[in-house]
């Protein structure tokens, strides 16, 4: 029987006697060769830069911030993985900092970060685990997590204070490496394509699944930057008429220990370790510096095709979990400096639901994000950044807020004001829910418009308000602050959840691949699976599936706001199901090529591109200013009408009754604003019926002042769209409209 005192220091808890670290588990160190100093070098900028000094002398210019450290070693690896060590004596400003002269680009390296060993006051220095530099610009090797890359004893047999034993095995040879590269790119022969908001359109993909079984593309490159910048690759997203990818996360990523166990790796990539480096797995050309020039040159392809490249980036937790979770960078460099921690300095605080949060309150921690950001700007020519959990890094304190460090400076940043900024506007923590109030300059994904549609065509809606604030802009969420329609982000799908082939085929998840039970996954899907769960032979069903896909990508592309495709969609794409497939980097979440030739899918991808065409054609179909909603000439023609089926104006009542038919009238000769020479902008006017009933109905097409005739442009109940003129039907009369569809009618 030990006594408390020996117990304590035992299992790493302070002495009562000296508040000094307990004694940490046995482990051999490799011994270190004597080297030379380093020369001083500069605090800034910080990481590791390659020059040539005005004497002529080359080499590596190291910088770390580390406030609480009290020793920094720097660790270079040759080919073989022999390490030679190199203290860091200078401090200036919590910035250790040294020169190495003879330090070329391609050099691995890493740092050793000593200190106090405390978890319960939030000190978890470790010199015996390699860390990775968060500035590092390129990455080479994966994280494979065995015990030695954790900062305490994972298999200590007393689990209730399991992490605040040190464990002083060596984790170099266990982890991968920084990368020093030499980046003189000045970007002088790329144009940007600078798409305003309220042109574009959105197709969110991922870098490996969208290229990994193409045909067309060379086997080699399946699955890699320069996969994606092949003309293949580019030729798709130019015939569907997309203005911009949103890469899923290609900042560094770690896979969690958890699926590594189950013979799984996390696809999706929102597990970030390295902010500054590409992803080292996607590229083809190397992972010594290569996979920076191969970013920079797909990046280049996209914009030479018109194409803007927006970065799915994960600022508000790292790969690093919570206290039980590994030591890869930033919690051995300076754990309190860079998370959020509870009261009970031990624990962490979890605004993401994986099991840390970035302190974004903290100075070192916001120039660490907006240093990242500016990077991918200027040197890597990112267009702009989608924010994953955005609400996180809007915390002050503890509480969401508006005007919190991170939003303003963002707000008066050069380089960043001038970029794509959206966020996903919620995190999991308390009051993190916050659609519609972002301030200006950033848009918004806009689940309520998903949420929306989906009812909407599942004839689920209670009324129909929803629908017509959803359709138009959602002026409830965003007109205040001089925000404008395009502060809406609408989609029906994303990466996470069903893909638009599984919303009509599946009416639950089906997750069981993913080893957690189907546990895992969200149960609000709103989808509908139109008669039979998941793949079926019955032809009724598998052409009301269709004819569904339809209605929902007609009314993506024909609502007021900012559309976002999902990558496979527009062919039908199916996960067998699986609602959560971020751990499946295989077939179920790949691309399937083989759907573009199909019979029975290609007409979707001609709708689909043929609607885009139509969007960038009519100004009417993407207003930058919303809806009045009231007469603006003597003939009593508003900009925006809506009508139920029997052609009237829809009154108070019918907004608060639910109904399966809504009509909506877009008046093309009352667009706000002037083109680029002050002209006033004009078009076409429209007619959207949208039926969601499982009958078909009739509609009374509206008379004087809003029309003479109606011709038909779009039918979802047909399965070929042909550019020819459609019908045209004299106002006033009634036609039919057929079950689960949409007419869009040009005015004349």
């Amino acid at each position: 029987m030990t006594s408390a005192a020996e117990r304590r220091t035992r299992v790493g808890m302070p002495a009562a006697e000296s508040g000094h670290p307990a004694a940490a588990v046995n482990g051999a160190r490799r011994a270190v060769p004597p080297v030379p100093p380093a020369w001083p070098g500069t605090p800034t900028p910080l990481g590791a830069r390659f020059r040539v000094g005005p004497d002529g002398v080359a080499g590596t210019n190291f910088a770390l911030w580390a406030a609480g450290a009290e020793a920094v070693r720097l660790c270079l690896f040759d080919e073989g993985g022999r390490e030679t060590r190199i203290p860091l004596t200078e401090l200036t400003h919590e910035i250790w900092h040294g020169f190495v002269p003879g330090v070329m680009p391609g050099q691995r390296y890493g740092y050793r970060v000593d200190g106090r060993w405390d978890p319960w006051t939030g000190a978890r220095w470790n010199p015996a685990k390699l860390l990775l530099d968060p500035y590092a610009r390129a990455v080479d090797g994966d994280f494979t997590l065995p015990p030695e890359v954790y900062g305490h004893v994972r298999d200590w047999p007393e689990q209730y204070v399991a992490d605040t034993v040190r464990d002083e095995r060596d984790s170099a040879p266990h982890v991968p490496k920084g990368v020093v590269v030499h980046d003189d790119d000045d970007w002088s022969d790329d144009r940007r394509p600078k798409t305003p908001w309220a042109d574009s359109v959105i197709y969110e993909l991922h870098v490996k699944g969208f290229t990994r079984l193409h045909p067309d593309i060379p086997e080699e490159l399946r699955g890699t930057y320069a996969g994606l910048a092949h003309p293949a690759a580019v030729e798709h997203l130019v015939r569907l008429g997309v203005t911009a990818v949103e890469l899923l996360p290609v900042h560094q990523f770690a896979h969690e220990d958890h699926l590594l166990r189950r013979g799984l790796a996390n696809y999706w990539g929102y597990n970030s370790i390295g902010y500054f480096a590409p992803h080292a797995a996607y590229a083809a050309s190397g992972t010594t510096g290569q996979q920076v020039g191969e970013f920079k040159r797909m990046v280049r392809a996209l914009h030479a095709a018109g194409i803007e490249v927006i970065l799915d980036v994960v600022y508000n937790h790292t790969a690093e979990a919570g206290e039980l979770g590994p030591t890869l960078s930033l919690k051995g460099i300076d754990n309190r400096g860079y998370y959020r921690l509870q009261d009970d300095a031990r624990r962490y605080a979890d605004y993401t639901g994986c099991g840390n949060t970035l302190h974004v309150v903290q100075p070192q921690v916001l120039r660490l994000i907006t240093d990242s950001l500016r990077y991918w700007v200027t040197e890597m020519g990112v267009d702009g950044f989608r924010f994953d959990l955005a609400a996180a890094l809007a915390r002050s304190m503890h509480d969401v807020d508006m005007l919190s460090p991170f939003l303003a400076v963002i707000a008066q940043d050069p380089v960043l004001r001038r970029v794509k900024l959206i966020a996903e506007p919620w995190d999991i923590g308390s009051g993190g829910y916050q659609v519609g109030a972002f301030p200006p300059l950033w848009t918004e994904w806009n689940d309520r418009y998903r949420d929306t549609v989906r009812d909407f065509w599942r004839h689920a809606l209670p009324d129909v308000r929803e629908m017509g604030y959803r359709l138009s802009g959602s002026s409830d969420l965003y007109a205040w602050g001089g925000r404008r329609p395009y502060a809406s982000v609408n989609f029906v799908t994303a990466h996470d959840g069903f893909t638009l082939r599984d919303l009509v085929s599946y009416q639950d998840k089906h997750n069981r691949d993913n080893g957690e039970s189907n546990r895992d996954g969200t149960n609000d899907n709103r989808s509908w699976n139109c008669g039979a769960e998941g793949e079926t032979a019955d032809e009724g069903v598998r052409a009301l599936r269709r004819r569904q896909l339809r209605n929902l990508l007609t009314t993506l592309l024909l609502s007021t706001g900012v559309p976002m495709l999902v990558a496979g969609d527009e062919l039908g794409r199916t996960q067998g199901g699986n609602n959560n497939a971020y751990c499946q980097d295989n077939g179920i979440s790949w691309l399937d090529w083989s759907l573009l030739d199909d019979p029975e899918w290609r007409p979707l991808f001609d709708l689909t591109s043929r609607l885009i065409a139509l969007r960038h054609r009519h100004p009417v179909l993407r207003r930058r200013a919303f809806f009045s909603g009231r007469a603006h000439s003597a003939d009593g023609l508003r900009d925006l009408a809506w009508f139920t089926a029997r052609g009237a104006e829809m009154t108070e009542g019918d907004w608060y009754a639910p109904a399966a038919t809504l009509g909506m009238y877009l008046s093309g000769r009352d667009i706000p604003g002037r083109d680029e020479r002050g002209a006033p902008v004009l078009d076409d006017s429209f007619l959207a019926v949208l039926h969601a009933g499982d009958r078909p109905t009739g509609f009374v097409l509206p008379g004087a002042p809003w029309a003479e005739t109606y011709e038909v442009v779009v039918d979802t109940s047909r399965e070929e769209q042909t550019g020819a003129p459609g019908t045209v039907h004299p106002a006033g009369t009634e036609i039919t409209v057929p079950a689960r569809s949409v007419l869009l009618l040009r005015v004349g």
